[in-house]
């Protein structure tokens, strides 16, 4: 019998508050089910897949409902927790968001220097808010199995079991067996809220620039107003235009 090294999560594992449910903290997977509805609206259907993960062994399982904020909870919860070596991502892929297609792309290509996923074609598929060592780990730490549009229980049964394996076990294209805990110490930390609207965040070096100077001359406006002064909202001190 081959002996699978496990270890403890980080303390306060998971991080990370969502629409999740805790199964064993030493299992080798986790599950995403993509939400394509508004969470009040969830089917029974998608509810029915979180339950099964969790029932067949997974250590995490929930919900995805954006390319952004929702994937660097995933990632800060994933890599608290050594003993998660596999990600499976099922349920009906979403439409706007491509939530589904962004983890999958973020696994497998990583982040350009703008911080955004390689690879998707998301509306705002940006990871402002999670730490560039927590990205790194992520995607060592982490093998994905794509079953996305995949929406059997049953299915979802085979792969969780699959991946606990001591033994190499084939699952349609995978061999999936337990590697044992990722060999670092768990990295502990939440998000951390520099941005909450990714859509609106600057895109570009230009675009952040533009921003600075805006808000350079919104506090120079505000000092001049405590100084009894007054300035034209529309021009910055040498009278050039702010767009």
């Amino acid at each position: 019998m081959t002996d699978v090294k496990k270890a403890g999560p980080a303390a306060g594992y998971p991080p990370e508050e969502g629409c999740y449910l805790r199964g064993n903290d030493y299992s080798s997977v986790a599950v995403v089910v993509i939400l394509r509805w508004r969470r009040e609206e969830t089917p029974p259907d998608i509810e029915k897949l979180v339950r099964v993960a969790i029932e067949s062994g997974a250590a995490l399982a929930g919900t995805l409902q954006t390319e952004n904020i929702g994937i660097e909870k995933i990632i800060c919860n994933i890599v608290s927790n050594p003993n998660v070596r596999y990600l499976i991502v099922c349920g009906p892929e979403s439409p706007g968001h491509l939530v589904g297609e962004s983890l999958l792309a973020f696994a497998k290509n990583g982040l350009d220097q703008k911080k955004r996923i390689i690879g998707t074609e998301a509306p705002t598929p940006y990871l402002f808010n999670v730490q560039p060592e927590f990205v790194e780990r992520f995607r060592k730490q982490i093998t994905l199995i794509d079953l996305v549009d995949e929406g059997s229980p049953e299915v979802l049964r085979e792969a969780v079991w699959s991946c606990y394996q001591e033994k190499a076990t084939v699952f349609k294209n995978y061999e999936l067996y337990d590697p044992g805990a990722y060999p670092a110490e768990p990295l502990s930390g939440k998000i951390t809220w520099r941005i909450t609207e990714p859509s609106s965040a600057p895109k570009s070096s230009e675009e952040q620039a533009q921003k600075e100077k805006i808000l350079s001359l919104i506090e120079r406006i505000r000092n001049s107003d405590r100084k009894g002064e007054h300035h034209d909202l529309g021009k910055g001190q040498s009278g050039e235009k702010c767009a």
